[in-house]
């Protein structure tokens, strides 16, 4: 089975017109500003997909283009403004920024309840007290797996879920969120021994390294996984793949979620569903 957002983001949709139709009677539209820094082709093309994405359900998205010659103490000052600003209830910085701007943690920047990329400390404080999204925004991609699962019933309780990755945008705050959910998890990374041993025995594997279809039937014992491929890829022949060798392994799991068309467009919804949740929490 093809773990596909299309059919997750069709009824979700409904849900999010429903909830900013209800705001809207209140005089109140949805707002998110997004700050874009120079010309990366890869974060025009996001920005854009998520602009349109937040458009198409009532909610208004604007996208505040800054040049890559931009210094700091502009960069912040931009920042502040719309951090200042009432009528914004959401805001996040598309990544990554301009080398001299690369030090800067924006989630410091942009306070919790503004916060809809969830990595403000605030966010991940409550998560890792364990909260499922009632307090907190949660990391986009992180919340996206766990509504793509919960779509298609997969359960989480008891599972063994082996995380591929530690990273802080997904692997670290995955990790907290499953534990949420009563799974048992495992992360490994580049120093973990015998991966193959430990992906062999899992319900779930959740694959998030960046390696170009690394995860083959090599990876997988008989327990037929379910398996969440995060990787943005492209193979040599320089077509778009993820993580996992899919064709490799599509027989030998459960469900599998394809590149493109799994993970990605789960990630826009939850950036949509936590600027609706940011804005019903400031009325």
């Amino acid at each position: 089975m093809d773990l596909m957002a299309g059919p997750v983001r069709s009824k979700e949709i409904e849900i999010l017109k429903a909830r900013t139709d209800a705001m809207q009677k209140r005089g109140v539209t949805p707002t998110l500003k997004v700050i874009l820094v120079g010309d990366m082709k890869a974060s025009l093309i996001y920005t854009r997909s998520k602009k349109k994405f937040i458009e198409n359900f009532g909610a208004s998205c604007e996208i505040i283009h800054l040049p890559s010659s931009i210094n700091e103490a502009e960069f912040l000052a931009e920042v502040g403004n719309v951090v200042g600003d009432d009528s914004v209830h959401g805001l996040f910085v598309q990544l990554p920024l301009p080398k001299h701007l690369s030090h800067i943690d924006v989630g410091d920047l942009i306070p919790g309840h503004k916060d809809v990329d969830g990595f403000n400390q605030k966010n991940i404080y409550e998560l890792f007290k364990g909260d499922r999204g009632d307090k907190a925004l949660l990391p986009c991609t992180p919340k996206g797996i766990i509504t793509l699962l919960h779509h298609y019933n997969i359960g989480l309780d008891g599972k063994n879920v082996v995380i591929l990755g530690r990273s802080e945008i997904v692997g670290r705050p995955m990790a907290l969120l499953l534990l949420n959910h009563n799974a048992t998890v495992t992360v490994c990374h580049s120093k973990t021994q015998n991966i193959k041993a430990i992906t062999g025995n899992a319900d779930i594997i959740i694959s998030a390294i960046g390696r170009a279809k690394f995860l083959d039937r090599s990876f997988l014992g008989d327990k037929k996984p379910v398996i969440v491929d995060v990787g943005i890829n492209h193979d040599d022949a320089g077509k778009l793949c993820g993580d996992v060798n899919y064709d490799d392994v599509k027989d030998l799991c459960s469900a599998i979620s394809p590149v493109p068309g799994g993970v990605g467009p789960m990630t826009i919804l939850s950036l949509a569903q936590n600027l609706l949740q940011a804005t019903e929490m400031s009325l």
